[in-house]
């Protein structure tokens, strides 16, 4: 399939056939499973996709690659093909049945935080997501307290999943190659998120503000919000910065502030 890979979109298409068989592997898909892949691009994943599961849909936004890829993994299974934008798709009418979402993707590198977070929105229907993306999204995505990499990602993300890197992959398995390296990451909804649904919201944006200057103590990050009294009622240091705190502190103080 000829097909210049198109900056806009972000693409950087896997060949790499081992690194696809590894996926495939972690990912194990079955016939009697709801698969949807976001970003097919040329069908590296898709065709494997199609021979264990028989059937998936897939979110393409490209439509010059939409006629090439029924025409090339047409024959494997069938694949339901939207043309459409992952950032805007409503993953929901998907979920046919109660039948819950297996996703997997490689994810263009330009809109992979804004992605993930349309995706948590909807964790209510899917039942796990094996992505693709930078190495250093999937860092920050899975850290803990107390590191660089910990923010208001890894405590959105870590809210709602189970966030596990898997294994890493080198540029020279893309065309064109990424000027980055890579990771594999799976994602598994909570059956019951940390905090109650119709409260992540507000307390996305009580993190955002928590993490907006990470040199500076909380007491200085929440001014307008959070006084130091409530701080301290709340079991912790006012003096402290935000990412040392673990994401039940966050939740307890952002619970007393409500």
């Amino acid at each position: 399939m000829s097909h210049r890979p198109r900056k806009r979109f972000g693409q950087n298409f896997l060949h790499d056939q081992g690194v696809i068989e590894r996926i495939l592997g972690y990912v194990n898909p079955l016939p009697s499973q709801k698969l949807v892949e976001i970003g097919p691009g040329q069908g590296a994943l898709t065709r494997g996709l199609l021979q264990r599961a028989g059937r998936i849909d897939a979110v393409e936004l490209d439509r010059d690659l939409l006629e090439p890829l029924q025409r090339s993994c047409g024959r494997y299974g069938e694949l339901r093909l939207h043309n459409a934008d992952a950032l805007a798709f409503d993953f929901r009418q998907l979920a046919e049945d109660g039948a819950k979402l297996r996703l997997v993707g490689n994810l263009p590198y330009n809109i992979s935080t804004p992605l993930l977070f349309h995706l948590v929105d909807q964790a209510d229907v899917i039942s796990d997501m094996h992505f693709m993306l930078q190495k250093e999204v999937v860092d920050r995505m899975a850290a803990g307290p107390g590191t660089k990499t910990y923010g208001r990602l890894s405590v959105m993300l870590q809210v709602s999943c189970d966030v596990k890197p898997l294994f890493n992959i080198g540029p020279e398995s893309f065309d064109p190659p990424p000027k980055v390296d890579s990771s594999v990451v799976r994602l598994a909804p909570l059956p019951e998120p940390r905090l109650r649904r119709d409260l992540i919201p507000a307390f996305g944006q009580f993190v955002t503000q928590a993490f907006s200057q990470r040199r500076k103590t909380l007491r200085n990050n929440l001014k307008g919000l959070a006084d130091t009294d409530t701080i301290i009622a709340a079991g912790i240091d006012p003096g402290c910065r935000t990412e040392t705190l673990a994401i039940d502190d966050l939740i307890g103080l952002f619970q007393a502030l409500s």
